[in-house]
């Protein structure tokens, strides 16, 4: 399959591009972002976009894909509803419809949040910021999955670039690995998600459900053989 990934420098994007790389049935990787990866791969073209919901330039080539992983987000920390709306809302439907209409059998793989609020209508901001980006995405004419994930604990020294949550997993580190063994359906990994991400594009793998939560994630990371 070929992909595309966007939010390649994030903790979560970065894992999962690691496991696209690694894997066969993978065999191209286009990544957009404001930032280089600074990685060289013969799978991988790594593309810089100031915009990345500008995706009008020919020169993209966003026909022939097989799936996107969207792993681009931000933390609603300090933030405002309307830039957190822009960020998370405008940006991803944007680039969904491009997707869509360039390639309608496409997967969309979309890292939403534990928490995430269906109804619109909580008093959690992000929650209903997420909620309507699913469900909005989930009408698009396109194979649409919302990745839940719940705490994901890192791996292979892959850390987040919010300053908050790396001080939260050096605190916490020791607790998610005794967390991962007790109670493994509520922690997964970036190398799960990444997994699972191929595992619902991959034909004759049924998901099972188009929200996924821990439990789901970590399920599908198991459906494909170890890369």
């Amino acid at each position: 399959m070929n992909v595309i990934i966007f939010g390649a420098t994030g903790m979560i994007g970065r894992a999962v591009l690691r496991e696209c790389l690694a894997d066969d049935s993978v065999e191209r990787v286009l990544t957009i972002g404001r930032t280089p990866l600074g990685l060289a791969h013969r799978k991988l073209r790594d593309v810089l976009q100031p915009d990345p919901s500008d995706l009008s330039d020919p020169a993209l080539e966003l026909a022939g894909y097989d799936a996107c992983f969207f792993c681009l987000g931000v933390s609603a920390v300090g933030m405002k509803e309307d830039a957190y709306r822009r960020v998370t809302y405008d940006l991803t439907l944007t680039v969904a419809r491009t997707l869509a209409a360039a390639n309608p059998a496409l997967t969309f793989a979309y890292v939403s949040g534990e928490g995430t609020d269906s109804t619109e209508r909580g008093r959690s901001m992000w929650a209903r910021v997420k909620g309507r980006t699913e469900n909005e995405l989930l009408r698009l004419p396109f194979n649409a999955y919302m990745f839940r994930p719940g705490i994901v604990a890192p791996q292979r020294g892959v850390v987040s670039k919010t300053r908050l949550y790396r001080t939260v997993y050096a605190v916490t580190g020791p607790l998610l690995h005794l967390l991962r063994r007790v109670a493994p359906n509520l922690v997964t990994t970036g190398e799960q998600l990444g997994r699972s991400m191929i595992a619902v594009a991959t034909p004759g793998v049924d998901p099972g459900t188009r929200i996924l939560r821990p439990r789901d994630i970590n399920r599908l990371a198991l459906a494909l053989p170890e890369a």
